[in-house]
């Protein structure tokens, strides 16, 4: 019986060995080719996904560096553009606060003119009317004093004797 398990053993080591064969074989020829073709084209595509992402990191980068860049540059432009503002607006309240005062002395000039020139009228109006009053008073105290004939002889003597005075 040994010998009988003996020859089976054998037998059965030729034909596990005989299918191992075959079967590396097959594999060989129909599993390792398609397995090892999708574990390359796998190992590429990770490959090129991380050179991607290498890529992608260095472009955000570089925007992210180019972005700092214009927004500091938009910062000095606003601030610029603020400056601008202020000095204009400051120049603007200067040339109004001068044109006003500009203004304000006409209207003073032209007051004042005007005010001379009322006073000259009134002036010159009431010199008029002391005039006119003075030759009325004049007139009243003449025909008062010439109605009698001796106060007129008394007033011709007293003129005579001032213009010979003087």
């Amino acid at each position: 019986m040994e010998k009988l398990i003996s020859e089976f053993s054998v037998g059965l080591f030729f034909w596990q060995t005989l299918m191992f064969l075959i079967l590396m074989f097959l594999l060989k020829k129909y599993a390792w080719k398609p397995i090892l073709n999708a574990v390359n084209e796998r190992e590429e595509t990770i490959k090129s996904a991380l050179e991607s992402a290498k890529e992608a990191e260095a472009k955000m980068a570089a925007l992210t560096s180019q972005n700092e860049t214009l927004l500091k540059e938009a910062r000095i432009e606003r601030d610029a553009i603020l400056k601008e503002a202020k000095e204009a607006k400051n120049t603007i309240v200067a040339e109004a606060k001068a044109q006003a005062t500009e203004v304000a002395d006409k209207v003073m000039d032209d007051a004042k003119s005007q005010i001379e020139m009322e006073k000259g009228k009134a002036i010159t109006e009431l010199k008029s009317q002391v005039a006119s009053l003075s030759i009325e008073i004049a007139e009243k105290i003449l025909k008062g004093e010439l109605s009698d004939k001796s106060k007129q002889e008394s007033l011709v003597n007293n003129l005579i004797e001032d213009v010979n005075l003087n």
